[in-house]
Order: C-alpha cells, then sequence, then structure tokens
C-alpha cells in the first residue's frame, strides 16, 4: 500500500515557530505598527526578530491568510437573496500622483473586494466590477454614488435595474474607508501600486475577521466574540 502524503506545510522552510509568524502577520497587518514597532514589541517577549523579517512574512504569509478568510466567507454568503454591495472609491496618493482604490462592501459591513487603479472611468469600473462578480457571485441590490461610470459599467453587464443610488446610501462603504485611511498612514503612505493592491486585500480579510462591532453589543457578547475569532484565526492560520 503507498504510504499517503502528508499536507505540505507553508511553513515548512522557516525556521521560526508558526506560532511566532501567525503572531507577527496579525500584528502588522492588523493593529497601526510599523515594521519596527512589531520587531520591539516582539523583543518585549524575548523573541528576536528583524524588521525585515516582519516585512517577509507577512509578504509571504498575509496574502495565504487572507485567502481563507474570504474563501470562508464567501461560501457562507454565496447565492444570499438579500445580499446588498456598495461600492465606492477612494483617492490613495502614490509618489505624487493619485490613484484609485475601488472596494466593494456589504450590507454587514464586510469587505469584499479591493481593485487599484490609474483612471476612474468606465473601463476601471468594469474590471472592478467584473473581478468582484467572479469571486463573490451575484447580488441582489448594489449601491453607488453618482459617478457616470458605475452606471455605465452596470449597462454593460445588464444589471442597471438592481443599481440604487442615493446621497446618504452609500454610508456603509464611506465609513468602512476609515480603519484603511488610518492604517495607510501609520505607514506612511505606499509607494507602488501592487503593493497598495497587495496590502489593501490582506487588510480587509483581517479587518472582517477581527471586526466585532464591540460598541454595538456588551462586555459579555463582545468577549465571547473576540474568543471565538481568535479560536477560528488559529484553525485558519494553522
Amino acid at each position: 500500500m503507498p504510504r499517503s502524503r502528508k499536507p505540505a506545510t507553508p511553513f515548512r522552510y522557516f525556521n521560526s515557530s508558526p506560532d511566532v509568524i501567525r503572531l507577527v502577520v496579525m500584528m502588522y497587518v492588523r493593529f497601526l505598527l510599523s515594521l519596527r514597532n512589531v520587531e520591539d514589541l516582539l523583543f518585549e517577549r524575548d523573541i528576536d526578530v528583524s524588521h525585515e523579517t516582519v516585512r517577509l512574512w507577512w509578504n509571504r504569509f498575509g496574502p495565504l491568510f487572507a485567502g481563507k478568510i474570504r474563501r470562508q466567507r464567501v461560501s457562507s454568503m454565496r447565492g444570499c437573496r438579500h445580499w446588498q454591495w456598495h461600492l465606492d472609491e477612494m483617492y490613495v496618493k502614490i509618489g505624487g500622483e493619485m490613484r484609485y482604490l475601488w472596494r466593494a462592501v456589504d450590507h454587514e459591513g464586510e469587505v469584499l473586494e479591493s481593485f487599484v487603479t490609474t483612471t476612474r472611468d468606465k473601463a476601471a469600473a468594469l474590471s472592478f466590477m467584473r473581478k468582484a462578480l467572479k469571486r463573490h457571485g451575484s447580488f441582489a441590490i448594489i449601491t453607488t454614488d453618482g459617478l457616470r461610470s458605475y452606471k455605465a459599467a452596470m449597462n454593460e453587464l445588464g444589471n442597471a435595474e438592481r443599481q440604487e443610488i442615493g446621497r446618504w446610501a452609500n454610508n456603509r462603504v464611506e465609513n468602512s474607508h476609515l480603519p484603511f485611511r488610518r492604517r495607510e498612514r501609520a505607514m506612511s503612505r505606499f509607494r507602488q501600486m501592487k503593493t497598495l493592491q497587495k496590502f489593501a486585500s490582506v487588510h480587509a480579510g483581517f479587518h472582517n475577521h477581527f471586526s466585532l462591532e464591540r460598541h454595538l453589543v456588551d462586555r459579555t457578547t463582545y468577549k465571547e466574540r473576540r474568543c471565538t475569532a481568535m479560536a477560528e484565526w488559529r484553525c485558519l492560520a494553522s
């Protein structure tokens, strides 16, 4: 009988403990910390890791962990009849030039997709929406602002009848920009579009998983949700 092979672990080429790697990636992506802040905090725990190692680990494992979180979310929401999306674009300056970070958020505040472009015309909106639809499936209603690029893209996709436009209807996605804006300032902004695209996607996954809505629940419920989120995180990142 041939021996069954064990699934390859992504940590197999690293000498450090997987628990340390998971902790480093979570600290850097989730909290408003620089690479050197993470290095100093780990040193307080008698863990000697350089800031370049922190950079290497989040680049290597951040997309992996965020992808697992996203797939779990997609599998639970795909086919939902009441799945409402909110779309918006935000300005991000890279090297003194303006770029556009398109973001899709659902009715529960979960960030579905992030997409960086140099323009915000019909072609950019169409690419963004096609990517979101391919990854997350269909939606019931989509809410946007008055940007005409959304209208043109929705006509191209044949979903114009499911679009809603309102002055205050898109506050859900407007408020969801704030955590990323704070993280952007802590990182002293971005220098390349590919780095922005990568970090925005990873940050969205982590933010979704650890968004516990502590301002809406009592302390006991919050503690239960926090324990559940950490247990699921250890399982997803194992």
